[in-house]
């Protein structure tokens, strides 16, 4: 499998860093993960990191290809939130660490992903978007029964209430699992937190990885810049990991 691959986080306006991103490629196979620890609750920071360590080294640990790689990304992600529920299980619910992940599997001529909160994966072809992942989010569940238009998510009041996390409850939190989807030479597939896409309209993310001379990292490095430029003085911490099926 010959692939290209970039990842990059940056600070942005905040005091420090809670995403988590890489990328994991081996011979047969490839993984993608983005993690985002939620500000607002203690440690987050050990959640995004405690997440992407453990299914990053659950996919070192696997044989490749994948058998089941939709089992292998259920029981990655349940494994993550149990590891990071037991970072401060005493603490009052509402203090516990969390974060929000999103992850894909590239394989053979095929990808696999899954996602948790408002971390999302993008499956970009030909310079469009071709889909990317409905967040666990107030402000998705009004844009897709029509009381908002995709335009006025980003500055929704509400844009920050994730329904779905990792942490928190220890019982197994709600989790999005994409069925297969094949690959074409030059696909491109997209990890990122909410500090990434909240601040770039889908559109611009599509045609910026079309533009010619650009290596990947070249682009990211583009587009986050953008994005924290878009968000002003507060931006978010903004965080992608982008991997180009070549064949």
């Amino acid at each position: 499998m010959r692939v290209e691959y970039a990842e990059l986080s940056l600070q942005g306006g905040r005091d420090s860093n809670q995403d988590r991103v890489s990328v994991a490629v081996a011979e047969e196979a490839a993984l993608l993960i983005a993690c985002d620890g939620m500000g607002g609750h203690a440690e987050g920071e050990r959640a995004a990191e405690m997440a992407q360590q453990t299914v990053v080294e659950r996919f070192w640990q696997a044989t490749q290809p994948l058998l089941d790689p939709l089992g292998f990304l259920h029981l990655a992600l349940g494994a993550a939130h149990g590891n990071v529920v037991a970072l401060a299980p005493r603490l009052p619910i509402e203090q516990r660490p969390r974060a929000t992940c999103a992850v894909c599997v590239v394989q053979q001529t095929s990808a696999y992903w899954a996602h948790i909160g408002d971390s999302r994966v993008y499956h970009l072809r030909a310079g469009q978007v071709r889909e990317r992942t409905r967040d666990h989010s107030h402000v998705e569940l009004l844009m897709r029964e029509g009381v908002i238009s995709a335009g006025q998510m980003q500055n929704h009041p509400m844009r920050n209430f994730v329904e779905s996390c990792l942490g928190g409850e220890s019982i197994l939190p709600e989790m999005a699992l994409n069925p297969r989807r094949s690959l074409l030479p030059g696909d491109l597939l997209l990890v990122c937190t909410d500090g990434f896409w909240a601040n770039l309209d889908e559109t611009v993310i599509g045609s910026a990885f079309s533009t010619l001379g650009l290596s990947l990292g070249d682009t990211l490095s583009a587009l986050s810049a953008q994005a924290v430029l878009n968000a002003g003085g507060g931006s978010d911490n903004t965080s992608v990991a982008a991997l180009r099926f070549l064949e």
